[in-house]
């Protein structure tokens, strides 16, 4: 039995980061990757730390204490499952293994199941904050489970963010739960980054605000509820000067958005569970038409663009309502989606650990999520966000500067995909007769698929013959 506490297979920038914080904390650890030369340099640049190199699975199973702990920080899919192929047959009944990349989740319920039945324990655990939070504190959301939670605990809490909430952990729930978490955080992600987008091309076109004047608001933005980590690195980003020319940096930069596929589940399973994220979708389908610039380019010649008219007096103000309006809709979507899950996998998720957990170490950190806690403190099984006081008072105050805006920027052909799809998500849903009453008759007309009465109480589903 060797002295490690904890070991890290894979030594990428999120690999090497969490390991450095992992021996910080007074955990000595075993390191392994594919390419031996990553692990002497990564020795070689950390001298004096408790970190002990292998260069076979057999090596790294025999120098960790037991039970071992072990996480794979490695790329998702097929690598994962060919790790665990190698690694497994070294490791005993109580040793627990977890993943911590961007997995699909129900994968980790596939590989739950069969390490499990040989008694090795197996965690899909989510981990936010890129290489910052790998290094000096994630959000991390394991999902597996209980003795695998009670025997990683205390080295999680540890190198975990710190909030005024407390450690940015949580046991999520069983298998698959943590990967799940993760995916819709992401999914919000998209939304929140897409929606300061928006708000920026609003500002730039409707305003003309240049970069130091956009870097000015997003500074004033980020002292009041819209103060957040996304908001944040907004107004560092366009305070940044280009070395070659001296102009901002932003301005230089191709408009064609990658994604790595998180986004993708999440608008997929929210198609399987029915639970509609048109915030969320809207910006993941503004990322796929970015990636189409030449044809963009192209249209834009045939079609043209007009100059838009001057924006009134309160624009800066309306765009910063319709912002935060449409920020508390991207997360009351992405928190239905979770209890959606939850629900279809016996997860039991509690929401306001996930939103506790947020606070602080990953890319959605933001000030509103302390407002969220407090709305599944209030009711732990609250349906929507926008049903608690705080959510729907603030979005009642929001409303009349979300509609200025979203008007102007359809009157004058600007795009905001995300801004207007929240807009739309909210009147929605606070309309108590939509008309797809019509379509229900449209579907029974064509195809014979029936519909239900609205003048009686649990009425059956019938068929009318229309010709």
């Amino acid at each position: 039995m060797g002295d490690a506490k904890f070991a890290m297979i894979g030594l990428a920038v999120m690999g090497e980061n969490l390991a450095l914080n992992i021996e910080d904390h007074g955990f000595p650890i075993a390191v392994w990757n594919r390419e031996p030369d990553k692990t002497d340099a990564f020795v070689a640049k950390n001298p004096g730390r408790k970190v002990t190199p292998t260069k076979s699975f057999a090596e790294l199973a025999a120098a960790l204490e037991r039970p071992r702990r072990i996480m794979m920080m490695i790329k998702a899919g097929a690598p994962v499952d060919q790790t665990l192929d190698n690694l497994v047959p070294h490791l005993e009944p109580g040793d627990v293994v977890i993943d911590g990349g961007n997995s699909w989740f129900k994968e980790t319920q596939d590989r739950t199941r069969r390490l499990e039945s040989t008694g090795i324990h197996f965690v899909g655990s989510g981990v936010s904050g890129g290489e910052e939070g790998a290094r000096f504190g994630p959000s991390l959301m394991p999902g597996g489970s209980n003795e695998s939670w009670e025997a990683i605990r205390a080295v999680f809490e540890a190198i975990a963010a710190k909030s005024d909430s407390g450690a940015c952990v949580t046991h999520v729930g069983p298998d698959g739960a943590g990967h799940f978490v993760k995916m819709v955080h992401n999914g919000i992600e998209y939304g929140d980054m897409q929606l300061i987008a928006e708000a920026y091309e609003l500002l730039r076109k409707g305003h003309g605000a240049n970069a130091d004047q956009l870097a000015g608001i997003f500074d004033q933005w980020n002292t009041g509820p819209l103060e957040s980590f996304l908001i944040e690195i907004t107004s560092k980003i366009f305070r940044k000067r280009d070395d070659e020319t001296g102009s901002p940096l932003v301005d230089k930069i191709l408009d064609k958005a990658g994604q790595k596929g998180t986004g993708k589940w999440t608008a997929q399973v929210a198609l399987d569970l029915a639970v509609p994220i048109p915030t969320i979708a809207a910006a993941i389908d503004a990322r796929v038409l970015s990636s189409m610039k030449d044809e963009r380019v192209a249209a834009s010649k045939v079609f043209g663009v007009d100059p838009p008219f001057p924006a009134p007096e309160t624009f800066v103000q309306d765009v910063h309502e319709a912002l935060y309006a449409s920020k508390i809709c991207s997360y009351a979507q992405g928190m239905a989606l979770i209890q959606a899950g939850s629900r279809e996998w016996n997860w039991s998720i509690d929401m306001r650990e996930i939103a506790r957990i947020w606070k602080a170490g990953c890319i959605i950190r933001a000030k509103f999520l302390d407002s969220i806690m407090r709305a599944y403190e209030r009711n732990a099984a609250l349906p929507n966000l926008l049903l608690d006081e705080t959510f729907r008072d603030a979005i009642t105050n929001a409303q009349a500067a979300w509609r200025r805006c979203v008007a102007y920027a359809q009157t004058n052909g600007i795009a905001i995909p995300a801004l207007s799809s929240s807009l739309a998500y909210f009147d929605s849903y606070r309309t108590a007769n939509l008309p797809q009453n019509l379509t229900q008759a449209q579907r029974d007309y064509f195809g014979a698929h029936t519909y239900q009465r609205n003048d009686l109480e649990n009425a059956p589903f019938v068929h009318t013959d229309w010709v």
